[in-house]
């Protein structure tokens, strides 16, 4: 049977794989981030570290909660983003979310990874069927189902 510690590393690992995609995505393939797709990359992020958290610290099921309540959290980002997706006219675009997200001090410190440069209803290609918005609700589906299961495991 698997412990919560070597599930916990592989939800972040994937976590930061994801975010390793994204970058690839954008820097490769020239497909700009918009201001949901950023936050959705901060909300992987606290994904992982908080499974990093979860699996090394004396008390796992904190961590796990902070990466749960991080993938709840993108659940409700990515909902938002595949209604923008499924109502053609409504838009994210240059607004003052965009504004705001990219003025936050990581933002300014590592732009290549958190500056928001698209449009959300631009967001229509396709890997392998499904749009990234499409994917990212996917990931965050397994990893919030992972989550609950580590947290609700008798044995931490």
């Amino acid at each position: 049977m698997t412990n919560s510690r070597s599930v916990l590393l592989a939800i972040a690992a994937v976590s930061f794989g994801l975010i390793g995609v994204a970058l690839y995505l954008q820097h490769a393939m020239n497909m700009l981030p918009c201001p949901l797709c950023v936050i959705q990359r901060y909300l992987f992020i606290a994904i992982g570290v908080g499974c990093l958290i979860g699996a090394f610290s004396s008390k796992p099921k904190l961590g796990t909660g902070i990466a749960l309540l991080a993938a709840l959290g993108g659940l409700g980002v990515v909902g938002k983003h595949l209604y923008v997706l499924a109502h053609p006219g409504l838009s994210c675009g240059i607004d003052p979310m965009e504004t705001f997200l990219n003025k936050i001090p990581t933002a300014t410190a590592l732009p290549f990874l958190f500056q928001a440069d698209g449009l959300c209803e631009s967001a229509t290609d396709t890997l392998f069927g499904l749009s990234i918005p499409q994917w990212s609700a996917v990931w965050f589906v397994i990893l919030t189902f992972t989550l609950f299961w580590v947290l609700l495991r008798r044995r931490a």
